[in-house]
């Protein structure tokens, strides 16, 4: 079994940081809410305590008693963590006079294991509102800066460290340093958690748990599905039955060259054309949340009935992702509905099939490291992420196979002209909306009162937060001007330079 780091998360907004930066150094970690504590195994080698945007003293989270780590497992606790160990052994945590956030250096260092390699005057990255006033007679104070006295301490007689700032960011200069010499100087790991590794041993354990049994996956064309969609084969070979639906709102030829590229690929994938099913259903809905709910349902119908036609099939499979599950338990309680998502949750249940989500514990730049080592083309590991409602949510309003049509051309240039001048790697995410509205223009010499195009293109790392991109002026022009000339029925065009937060990255 592969040897694992438990983080236990207590609300921070860099949980899931740790996890990526543990992934980093090729250790695996899982994530686990404070309130739902796991069972610990024998793979587990140590425990990692996240920050909060709680205090530890108003008694919001669960005082979780930290006495079932310490002295098992190499335990390190990070800025909440710390404060939960320095209070509970006696110390004292008190309210900053004024909050402790940002950047620091650290002015003294009297550790040579956790801080190996990392010299006084690194910059560390503080945030937090408690502070750390006293800590009890067998902590070592390790660390410290300017305005924190305690910025590290260690147990003494035990593998128990403990920092008050935040090693996962990188403002942290040196936090990937530091996160290292935990895993390997305190806890002794391997390292052993690669790419290669995690296909190795998810194909044996899919051909232990499935067998000989048929299993159907729903393909969209996007990396989770497609990574999915291979290790599956790796695993099962010719039992695996893929569906590709086309709704009518995938980008401009997207069905068929999709359908090509998975041919190539060896899969076996039947194609579905279901446009016309899916615009007739989508007639006269403006509201977003009834478009997503009507695309969902029409979706499971479709789908049931093409997997009806194979026989045998007892699984189905899903290109769930570790952000999903992370999700769906929080800290305190599974997180509010901010819109609906369109997968084939009603499926399981109705078709009487188990499910199978090979890629449930890998974010999405590990999907991608898989997908690399599959040999799976880069047309599709580096497509950018598109809704599973597709186009229904770019189009704001009703649906018309007019208004669709108008849409694809408008964003097969907006995106093909990202690919022509080598800026559409650099885009996390791109496409074009068609706003309900009409405005005057002049075209030759008739005035005209046609619709408006938004191009929307943005950068992140994980589509939590993302920031509008700077593409060049003279491309942005070239573009709306291509637009305007070719697409029928548009006259002008618009450039979206929001953010998420407070905007999110898709109108609807």
């Amino acid at each position: 079994m592969e040897e694992k780091v438990i983080i236990i998360d207590f609300g921070s907004q860099y949980t899931q940081l740790i996890a990526r930066r543990l992934r980093e150094l090729n250790v695996y970690s899982e994530i686990y809410p404070c309130t739902h504590i796991p069972v610990m195994d024998k793979d587990v080698k140590a425990v990692i305590l996240s920050g909060s945007p709680y205090s530890v003293n108003d008694g919001i989270l669960p005082d979780v008693d930290l006495k079932q780590f310490r002295g098992k497992y190499p335990l390190l606790g990070v800025c909440y963590g710390a404060q939960m160990l320095a209070k509970q052994n006696g110390g004292n945590v008190e309210a900053s006079k004024t909050r402790e956030y940002g950047r620091a250096k650290l002015n003294m260092i009297g550790d040579e294991i956790l801080f190996k390699d990392i010299a006084i005057g690194s910059q560390v990255w503080m945030s937090h509102g408690d502070t750390i006033k006293q800590v009890p007679a067998n902590f070592k104070i390790i660390a410290g800066t300017d305005s924190v006295n305690v910025a590290a301490f260690k147990i003494e007689g035990e593998q128990t460290y403990a920092i008050q700032f935040h090693p996962e960011v990188t403002h942290t200069i040196d936090g990937k340093t530091l996160l290292h010499n935990f895993i390997k100087n305190v806890a002794g790991l391997n390292q052993s958690w690669t790419p290669k590794h995690f296909i190795e041993s998810t194909t044996h354990e899919l051909r232990e748990k499935l067998g000989n049994d048929k299993v159907v996956l729903g393909l969209s064309g996007g990396v989770d599905s497609s990574v999915a969609a291979v290790l599956m084969k790796e695993a099962i070979g010719e039992n695996l039955f893929g569906i590709f639906i086309d709704n009518g709102l995938l980008r401009k030829n997207e069905y068929e060259a999709v359908l090509h590229a998975y041919k190539n690929m060896g899969l076996n994938v039947k194609g579905v054309d279901a446009k016309k099913r899916f615009i007739s259903e989508l007639a006269g809905i403006s509201d977003p949340e009834k478009k997503r709910k009507t695309i969902g349902r029409v979706f499971i119908e479709v789908f049931e009935e093409e997997a009806k036609k194979i026989t045998g099939i007892k699984w189905l499979a899903q290109g769930t992702i570790y952000p999903d599950v992370i999700e769906s338990v929080s800290v305190k309680g599974p997180s509010a509905t901010i819109k609906s998502h369109h997968n084939v949750g009603g499926l399981p249940e109705k078709m009487h099939l188990k499910i199978v989500e090979p890629l449930r514990m890998l974010f999405k730049d590990e999907v991608r490291a898989v997908g690399t080592s599959l040999g799976i083309d880069e047309i599709i590991l580096k497509r950018h992420p598109f809704p599973g409602p597709g186009l229904a949510i770019r189009i704001l309003g009703d649906i018309t196979e007019a208004k669709t049509k108008i849409l694809q051309d408008a964003d097969d240039i907006f995106i093909s002209e990202l690919k022509n001048k080598n800026l559409y790697d650099s885009v996390w995410q791109a496409g074009a909306i068609l706003l309900p509205v009409q405005s005057v223009g002049v075209m030759g010499d008739e005035r005209t009162y046609e619709q408006v195009i938004c191009l929307r293109a943005v950068t992140s790392v994980d589509g939590m937060t993302a920031d509008f991109c700077h593409l060049p002026h003279d491309f942005l022009g070239h573009v709306a001007s291509r637009i305007i000339n070719e697409v029928k029925g548009i006259n002008r065009v618009v450039y979206d330079i929001s953010s998420k937060p407070p905007a999110t990255i898709e109108w609807e």
